[in-house]
């Protein structure tokens, strides 16, 4: 399994996922938050046709997760798989030649070697879940999870055997205070149904620590109320406070990141890591 976040902000969101069984390759983008050029761009920075692609999941309806899936998926046939909340909630961006199939949280449904596990999440939207992403070869198991308001029982579940998280780390709680915001922003972003700060995200990485975690991506940043420096800082404190010494970045919102092997990652973590835990 590899990974390529095309961006992730406040701006706009887009995963790419691939995976790869016998001779069959399976290629998955979760979210399509920028123009369709955007995305064919993004993609081509990537090494990948925007033909390749055999599905784009969509996570909620807000923008930053939706804005170029429908033109998107005229242009190249690609179907589109979202729930009917959100199918509904985005009506206005499809046109009825799309292909398109809703999913239900908690519905477990495969998409060529990739096995897809939604569940829901608090954040709002009309309704939010994030995503698991299963290599159905190797069992690696990829979570990504923006968006999250707060860490619920079932989120908490449905990441804790992750190999690789891309987790959000939205803000941070004094930049969001005296930030340029009005203040029914800033307690929607701090709510439960918000955006996880980078103490929250932090304080939930270590909880979801094991021995086969790998990799941690921190996403969705804002441009107004975070830092990358400072999100990784919060961060992998803490995680190496848990001693953890597994790989942690942060995306980017202008451009998209490398390929990740999410398998050689765990590799290179090694006997090290699984005795520190």
């Amino acid at each position: 399994m590899r990974i390529c976040c095309l961006g992730s902000g406040s701006s706009g969101n887009a995963v790419l996922v691939e995976a790869h069984d016998q001779d069959r390759q399976t290629r998955v983008l979760v979210d399509a938050g920028f123009s369709a050029r955007d995305l064919e761009s993004r993609l081509g920075t990537a090494g990948v046709h925007p033909g390749e692609l055999d599905a784009i999941l969509i996570t909620h309806d807000h923008g930053d997760h939706t804005r170029g899936m429908g033109v998107f998926a005229r242009r190249h046939g690609t179907r589109v798989h979202l729930t009917e909340r959100t199918f509904a909630a985005c009506r206005d961006l499809f046109r009825g030649g799309e292909q398109t199939e809703t999913y239900t949280a908690a519905r477990p449904f495969q998409v060529g070697a990739l096995r897809v596990e939604p569940f829901l999440t608090a954040h709002d939207a009309a309704d939010p879940v994030a995503i698991a992403l299963v290599d159905t070869a190797t069992g690696a198991r990829l979570g990504i999870a923006t968006d999250l308001g707060r860490p619920t029982a079932g989120v908490r579940h449905a990441l804790s055997r992750c190999d690789f998280l891309v987790l959000e780390a939205n803000h941070d709680e004094v930049m969001l205070r005296v930030g340029p915001y009005p203040r029914s922003v800033q307690a929607r972003i701090a709510s439960s149904h918000g955006h996880l700060s980078n103490h929250a995200a932090a304080r939930f990485a270590t909880e979801l620590l094991h021995p086969r975690l790998a990799g941690v991506l921190l996403a969705h940043l804002s441009s107004e109320c975070n830092d990358p420096e400072l999100a990784r800082a919060v961060v992998g404190g803490a995680l190496a406070h848990a001693g953890w010494r597994g790989w942690l970045d942060v995306a980017r919102q202008d451009v998209p990141g490398p390929w990740l092997d999410v398998e050689a990652l765990r590799l290179r973590c090694g006997p090290e890591q699984l005795s520190l835990l």
